[in-house]
């Protein structure tokens, strides 16, 4: 398989502090890469990194994606290229609805005007999947959002939007049972029509309908641990004391 992400000795600081310590990571074309460690390891930092965050500083390393360097890309240049970043709690953006947000997202990005009915035929579909109202996507972005509609609009973001790489920061945090389990579905879909996928997450819930192909665990800026699916459930039982002496 192509090499979709490759991180190499990546190193990352916010303001003055020093976060990421060099980092490589390979990411091919179709797998689900799952990413786990402690609080405060550096896991959403890696994430916003590779999206280009501005409060997140590269001082060394290289990013490529599809074998292109982006370190220096802009993030809208990686969204174009088919990069997508959830966020742990996402903003809300009044004056503009989710469907309006993810229609001009896709126009960017395919670079084409996408007919409103099209677009409507699509939205209904995603609305489907999710179990979600399709008046949803006519919602000003996140305002009045409870968290798990928060969450349940990204993954409808991400299924609207299809991009070739999607990045999940605790996409599950904080969810109940039954959004969890519709989050899931969303993203085993996406999974199903061949994304890639990096799972940023502290639990498993979300993983337990997809097929991982690599876990990692990250710590103190480097990645210490990095195995098959099997590691999920050793942290499971174990912790993460073991892999981080």
């Amino acid at each position: 398989m192509q090499s979709l992400l490759k991180i190499e000795n990546l190193h990352v600081s916010v303001g003055e502090k020093d976060i990421l310590k060099g980092v490589d990571l390979e990411i091919k074309q179709g797998e689900t890469h799952v990413l786990m460690g402690p609080n405060g390891a550096g896991k959403s930092t890696l994430g916003h990194a590779i999206m280009n965050d501005p409060k997140y500083e590269v001082k060394e390393g290289k990013i490529f994606f599809e074998d292109e360097d982006i370190t220096e890309e802009s993030t809208d240049k990686r969204a174009q290229k088919g990069i997508f970043l959830s966020f742990q709690d996402p903003i809300a953006v009044p004056g503009i609805s989710l469907g309006n947000f993810v229609r001009s997202a896709l126009e960017q990005g395919t670079k084409t005007h996408i007919k409103l009915w099209d677009f409507k035929k699509k939205t209904k579909a995603v609305c489907e999947l999710l179990n979600m109202n399709e008046s949803y996507a006519d919602r000003d972005l996140n305002v009045g959002f409870s968290g798990g509609e928060k969450k349940k609009a990204e993954i409808f973001q991400l299924l609207m939007l299809n991009p070739k790489l999607a990045i999940l920061d605790e996409t599950d945090s904080g969810l109940d049972v039954d959004a969890v389990k519709t989050v899931s579905e969303g993203v085993k879909e996406f999974r199903k029509n061949g994304g890639t996928l990096l799972i940023i997450t502290h639990s498993t819930r979300i993983l337990d309908n997809l097929n991982v192909d690599k876990t990692h665990i990250l710590f103190d800026g480097k990645i210490v641990k990095t195995e098959g699916p099997e590691l999920v459930n050793q942290i499971n039982e174990k912790g993460f004391e073991d892999f981080i002496k």
